[in-house]
């Protein structure tokens, strides 16, 4: 299982460089090898500029059974910046092909047409479609959409993946793609 796990937390403008879905703050637990940034850049050349960076207290960290403790940072930025980055006037809307994602009204549309879905299809929808043609396995969707205290298995993802295609449609079901033995992706369709 992937070591990454999603936080809901307060907005709070990501470092320069890393990649967020608009509309999502979250804290997220990265594997040294999963980060983006070069492993010989110090993070201080990352920040935006005035800001600093210091440990979290490990009593505000999540601890895992049998995992080694978390180890976290606090991004302080002056007053006034932080909106700087984080939005610049850009819809909360991601447009992917005809489906369309916006994260503010919680709402999915596919060419136009409102898909009534229920939080967790949205949640997995969002999430597929915020990262068109990447391969997610089972257990990684079942740590990110659903989080860790869930009890359960990959068929849960199976049974709400059908629900989605079911609901996009015949036209559009092939847009999630079954990558056989690991898990899903997002492919939109190539213009024509």
């Amino acid at each position: 299982m992937a070591n990454s796990r999603s936080f809901p937390a307060p907005a709070a403008p990501a470092p320069v460089g890393a990649p967020q879905p608009p509309g999502r703050a979250r804290l997220r637990a990265v594997a040294p090898d999963e980060s983006g940034a070069p492993a010989r850049v110090p993070l201080p050349d990352l920040l935006p500029p005035g800001a600093t960076w210091l440990p979290a207290p490990q009593h505000a960290l999540p601890t895992l059974p049998g995992q080694p403790p978390m180890v976290g940072y606090l991004l302080l930025v002056p007053a006034g910046q932080e909106q700087a980055g984080a939005d610049s006037g850009a819809p909360e809307a991601v447009p992917s092909g005809p489906v369309t994602v916006d994260a503010v009204r919680r709402a999915a549309e596919v060419e136009g047409r409102p898909l009534d879905l229920t939080y967790l299809e949205f949640e997995l929808l969002a999430h597929l479609v915020a990262h068109p043609h990447r391969v997610h396995t089972r257990d990684q969707l079942v740590t990110t959409v659903w989080g860790y205290g869930h009890v359960g298995d990959g068929r849960t993802v199976d049974v709400h993946v059908a629900r989605l295609r079911r609901k996009l449609g015949a036209e559009h079901r092939r847009t999630i793609q079954t990558v056989r033995r690991v898990g899903y992706k997002y492919v939109p369709p190539t213009p024509r």
